[in-house]
């Protein structure tokens, strides 16, 4: 891990934790897993001012392309869960994967429980978007 911990901007910490304190109900074993595994990682979570953020940290907007050593890649937009759109590329943090990557920087390799199993991710690219 890059960092050491993850990394995440003061705002989105308070917005993740709000996130994850409504989805502690899921019913659905992979997704209640990655939740629990989060909160965990909340614990040591490095939080800073939105200036002080490194630019390859992944956070709410980002662009993401992460692959796994057996040949599957993917690109999308990390976002909100009332701005998921799959079709448009856009991944809530709520999923298993947004919850896997977020507050984790490109180049860090993450092992997460997805629904066809344990995944070993790559973070290949972190791309931020333009502040209006």
């Amino acid at each position: 891990m890059k960092y050491g911990s993850i990394v995440l901007e003061k705002k989105e910490f308070v917005t993740i934790k709000q996130l994850l304190n409504l989805s502690e109900s899921y019913k659905e074993t992979v997704r209640k897993q990655s939740v629990l595994r989060l909160h965990e990682e909340l614990k040591n979570a490095i939080v800073l001012d939105e200036e002080e953020l490194p630019e390859d940290v992944i956070r709410f907007n980002s662009y993401v392309v992460v692959a796994t050593k057996d040949g599957w890649q993917n690109e999308f937009q990390l976002v909100t869960p009332t701005e998921s759109n799959f079709s448009n590329k856009k991944v809530s943090v709520l999923t298993p994967m947004g919850l896997a990557i977020i507050g984790y920087a490109k180049g860090d390799v993450i092992d997460w429980e997805f629904p066809g199993g344990v995944k070993s991710l790559e973070i290949k690219e972190v791309k931020q978007t333009e502040k209006v």
